[in-house]
């Protein structure tokens, strides 16, 4: 029977530029809790595939530490690909509460305050270096080793 998978990683990672030309900066997510956001499975509201059970800033970014449930079919799918190491992309979900700049020739847009929706593992993360760091009893090889506490 498939187990549930533990993890740690950025969902954001600040003041750098994202595919969609926004860059978080420090503050964005304020006081943000855990409880409430759901972990889903490359942006699909209807593919809950566990449960977020810490983040926070720090200096780096929103570092999360989550829970992938064997529950699901997407999320025995989600959790073989982080033990494999096929799948460490994470990603996030917003609504903007303030942002400066943006537009043509004005530069990327700075997202200063967020409404935290959604944490998911993605295929493709916006930003190039929110990943998966940690799996419990495995260490992706793409960025350096943490624990998931």
């Amino acid at each position: 029977m498939a187990q549930d998978v533990r993890f740690a990683g950025y969902a954001a990672i600040f003041d750098r530029v994202d595919r969609g030309g926004d860059v978080v900066r420090a503050g964005a997510f304020g006081s943000v809790r855990a409880a409430g956001v759901p972990l889903l499975w490359q942006h699909g509201p209807g593919q809950v595939i566990g449960a977020i059970e810490r983040l926070e800033e720090d200096a780096r970014g929103l570092r999360v530490i989550g829970r992938v449930s064997a529950r699901t079919a997407a999320g025995r799918e989600a959790a073989a690909g982080l033990k494999a190491g096929a799948l460490d992309g994470l990603s996030f979900g917003y609504r903007v509460r303030e942002a400066r700049g943006g537009g043509a020739g004005l530069g990327p847009r700075e997202l200063l305050a967020l409404e935290l929706v959604e944490v998911s593992l993605v295929t493709h993360p916006m930003q190039d270096r929110a990943r998966v760091h940690k799996v419990e009893g495995f260490t992706p090889t793409r960025a350096p080793s943490s624990n998931c506490a």
